[in-house]
């Protein structure tokens, strides 16, 4: 019989950042794959982070994850978007290689001490409990009737839980393109007593390179500027491989709207929830109909392939009307497609039933993360799949789980979001669910996490005491900042040629950095010699002094509700004066803290006092 620590089911984006930080936290772990060579598969399309996203991606790097450094390894172009916006809502997208981003991560994995890697489907969960004990999840069996055994079992199986593949009218069993699916498995979570669901995404084709007209197409060339998301990347000079903006038209609505017929979304062939943020082209032209021209980005698959990605006209129309409808698109007049497009419905597990630590609520031991939480997006995925290894390693080794609070980190927004709110379509991370993102930029990741990725071994020391370092030297050049007078005749005409208004008598660097329209770069001549990352730490600080002490006295008066504990098991039916409908709400989703219960759709104010007076009684 093979005893583990850990067994990880699935190896997409939550699986590998789940199974790399167990192992590195010392499990014996074992990851279960229905195939080895597409381990760290991007997919969707080729790139990396975006807004809201980027953050979640700096976070992971932060606590000793993967994604960013792969995503580096294999970038083939960054960009910063939201420029034209402030630098707490700014985010870093990466365009990346996709079989390099595949390959580097599968090096990585099957090249990990303590980690297992196993080509098995994993078809049923094995529990096991006491008389009036909870269940416990104790191991997996394989497809071929194999039985693995193990103290924690996390599942990430993406789309591929009962996953059905449509194209037009036509569908198939299918968790991606060319694979199968996991159809057991979800027998399995049901007879356990999870309550699942069905969601629907897609993907658009993938196209011939050599068959675009760019000339009709509108360039995007990468950020000159080197960027990296990981803090473990040194030098970055990618291969620059530009995008291509181009759109649809009215003869595009046309075709696509004569054609709903055949579409399996408009036929009520497909019954899954899709996402409201990234709809298929043809939900854009019926629920949009007054808006002819949607944006096409033509994103390459790499350096060494012709394969294009054409993001925005995702579809599971058939692929003759695929192909119809992308040659009245300037620049695709003559494109051929290499792989169509296509819809894909799959089983989900309604997240409130998991706690904030990725564990379920009626199975012990056992952890979810990434799709079958019901999310969306690489990022999410990884995201998820961090929290749910370093919370099986923690529980292996009999300390208390990892919880990140909403006011420390994205990733705290996502796993509190996922375990209280009940979310019926596919979850995506934004800056503006993030209500204290003015305190979370991508930039400071670092500075807020890596102290738990050096406790949980997952960040070495070294590491750390460098991130110290900076914070430190950060400090001091702020006090130089505030120190320093900058006279009239030196400034004024730098602040003239930028339309800011010149200064009668002697400034402070740091009153003249405080102007919006003066970049650091604009008085470095005056200070000390700035690195990068120093650079926008300083001018982050300088610009939003004021609201980020504002943001931080906000935390602290949040921390006092937050700090209100529920006990695991508590009867909600005993606080007196609680309506029936708070009563169910509170039961279903079992909240951790006074602020999550506060959060729960349907339970009012009035019920959230007659349960503080209840808990601080008992308390």
């Amino acid at each position: 019989m093979d005893k583990f620590d850990c067994i990880v089911v699935g190896g997409g984006h939550a699986g590998c950042e789940a199974a790399l930080a167990a192992s590195r936290m010392g499990l014996n772990t074992l990851m279960l794959t229905l195939n080895l060579d597409t381990i760290g598969q991007l997919s969707c399309n080729p790139s990396m982070g975006g807004l809201g996203k980027s953050q979640l991606i700096f976070e992971v790097d932060a606590l000793g994850g993967e994604i960013g450094l792969v995503s580096d390894i294999a970038s083939i172009g960054y960009r910063v978007l939201n420029t034209k916006k402030g630098l707490a809502v700014q985010s870093l997208r990466a365009q990346v290689d996709r079989k390099k981003y595949r390959e580097t991560m599968q090096k990585i994995i099957l090249n990990t001490e303590n980690l297992h890697v196993q080509q098995e489907e994993a078809i049923e969960i094995i529990t096991t409990s006491k008389k009036g004990t909870e269940k416990c999840a104790i191991g997996v069996v394989s497809a071929s009737g194999m039985e693995y055994f193990a103290n924690t079992i996390i599942i990430t199986t993406g789309t591929f839980l009962n996953g059905l593949i449509h194209i037009g009218l036509k569908n198939y069993p299918s968790g991606r393109m060319g694979e199968l699916p996991s159809t057991e498995l979800s027998n399995s979570l049901k007879k356990l007593g999870f309550q699942l669901g069905r969601l629907k995404t897609g993907t658009s084709a993938r196209v011939d390179i050599r068959t675009i007209d760019f000339d009709k197409t509108i360039e995007q060339s990468p950020d000159k500027k080197a960027h990296r998301f990981s803090h473990r990347t040194k030098k970055n000079n990618p291969t620059a491989c530009p995008c291509y903006i181009t759109h649809t038209n009215i003869l595009t609505q046309k075709i696509i709207l004569q054609n709903l017929k055949s579409s399996p979304l408009y036929s009520g062939i497909i019954k899954g929830i899709g996402a409201r943020y990234c709809p298929s082209i043809e939900d854009k032209c019926v629920r949009f109909k007054e808006k002819t021209s949607h944006q096409v980005f033509i994103e390459p698959d790499g350096v060494d392939t012709n394969e294009c990605y054409l993001n925005g006209v995702s579809t599971s129309l058939p692929e003759t009307v695929q192909l119809d409808f992308l040659h009245t698109i300037p620049g695709l007049e003559k494109v051929r497609i290499i792989r169509p497009g296509y819809a894909i419905e799959y089983d989900f597990v309604l997240p409130v039933q998991v706690y904030p630590s990725l564990e379920t609520k009626i199975i012990k031991n056992l952890y979810l993360a990434g799709q079958i939480l019901g999310t969306s997006g690489y990022e999410e995925a990884a995201s998820q799949g961090m929290i749910a290894g370093i919370n099986a390693a923690l529980k292996v080794k009999g300390k208390p789980q990892f919880i990140l609070p909403r006011y420390e980190a994205y990733i705290g927004v996502l796993a509190d979001d996922l375990s209280t709110k009940e979310i019926l379509e596919p979850y995506r991370m934004f800056t503006s669910r993030v209500e204290h993102r003015l305190i979370l930029p991508e930039h400071n990741a670092d500075e807020r996490l890596m102290k738990y990725g050096l406790a949980f071994g997952l960040i070495p020391k070294k590491e750390y005491n460098k991130t110290q370092k900076l914070v430190e030297s950060v400090k001091v050049k702020l006090r130089e900042l505030k120190s320093t007078q900058l006279k009239p005749e030196s400034i004024n005409p730098i602040l003239k040629e930028n339309n800011s208004m010149p200064i009668a008598k002697s400034s402070s660097a740091f009153q003249i950095l405080k102007r919006p329209e003066i970049k650091i770069e604009m008085i470095e001549q005056f200070i000390e010699k700035l690195n990068g990352n120093e650079k926008i730490r300083l001018e982050f600080f300088v610009k939003y002094e004021g609201y980020i002490k504002r943001e931080h006295a906000l935390v602290k008066k949040f921390n006092e509700s937050e700090s209100y504990e529920i006990p695991q098991g508590f009867d909600f039916y005993k606080v007196k004066g609680l309506s029936r409908e708070a009563c169910e709400k509170l039961s279903k989703i079992k909240p951790v803290t006074l602020a999550q219960a506060k959060r729960i759709g349907g339970v009012r104010s009035a019920d959230i006092i007659r349960l503080f007076f209840t808990l601080k009684k008992s308390q």
